[in-house]
């Protein structure tokens, strides 16, 4: 009999997840479960509302959970807990980060480059088994270059600057109606300042063809090649993998920025899920 596994795939906002069962599959989602943010017992009791109900009374054998925050040991000892008092009849349990779950779903068991661009950004060299070289992740403030908060953040700027010409700041007042007033409050006050900045990066997608846009996006792709994939000697060697929405929204930018460097642009794909159920297969 086939093994029953259950795949996790979780941001901070949002968590998919996927029943394995032989050739059947079942996706569900949840809340996203962000280790910085929420304690075991607040995971086991969203689990317990948001997920095992759809579950019905399947015994799972093991589970394969990628996630944010888990390459902190304490955040992977706090979700495993969590998965443990929920699943008590699993025998395993596997818990990693999700550039580990980027990297198997892009390259499966091939070696390769693999890169996260989604609200924030990240990158590893991967050597069809393990990740060997990871370039850092210095999060919105001093890093995640290419990323949708990034991309957001220059958005603004250039509105705050008052740096887009007449057509541009005409198009960006009718679509956002906001000042610098709530910009700011929202930048340094509030919470998630980085998924708010991320939220301007749509701007970008909206009115492509722009001189001033185009250049905005290939110096923040310009950005990430240059802080990131210039460091790994790999990146003239194997493909260059892309997994998140601002990849996938962006794959031509990307795609001219691997041919002007002399790179391989490999796989691009929206949600690693996918990429995840063929490798667990």
């Amino acid at each position: 009999m086939a093994q029953i596994q259950l795949l996790a795939d979780s941001g901070a906002t949002k968590a998919e997840w996927c029943l394995l069962k032989g050739s059947k599959k079942k996706i569900l989602f949840t809340q996203g479960i962000s280790p910085y943010f929420m304690n075991t017992e607040q995971i086991v009791k969203m689990l317990n509302e948001e997920l095992k109900p759809h579950l019905k009374r399947e015994q799972i054998d093991v589970i394969h959970y990628y996630g944010t925050g888990c390459s902190n040991p304490d955040n992977i000892k706090s979700i495993r807990k969590a998965l443990k008092q929920v699943f008590t009849t699993t025998s395993k349990i596997h818990v990693d980060h999700d550039l580990m779950g980027a990297a198997r779903a892009l390259c499966k068991s091939q070696k390769g480059i693999a890169c996260i661009l989604g609200t924030g950004s990240n990158s590893c060299y991967y050597n069809g088994k393990k990740i060997v070289k990871n370039s850092p992740g210095l999060g919105y403030v001093l890093g995640d270059e290419g990323s949708g908060a990034y991309l957001g953040r220059k958005v603004l700027q250039h509105f705050l600057y008052n740096s887009f010409d007449e057509e541009l700041m005409a198009r960006f007042n009718a679509r956002f109606k906001t000042n610098q007033i709530e910009i700011l409050d929202k930048v340094y006050r509030q919470p998630l300042p980085n998924r708010y900045m991320a939220s301007f990066a749509v701007f970008l997608s909206e009115n492509r063809g722009h001189y001033m846009i185009e250049n905005m996006l290939e110096d923040s792709f310009n950005d990430f090649f240059f802080n990131h994939l210039y460091k790994y000697k790999e990146s003239w060697l194997y493909p260059i993998n892309f997994v998140g929405g601002v990849a996938f929204g962006f794959k031509d930018v990307l795609k001219s920025l691997c041919e002007l460097y002399g790179l391989q642009l490999g796989t691009v794909m929206k949600h690693p899920m996918e990429g995840l159920i063929a490798y667990h297969r």
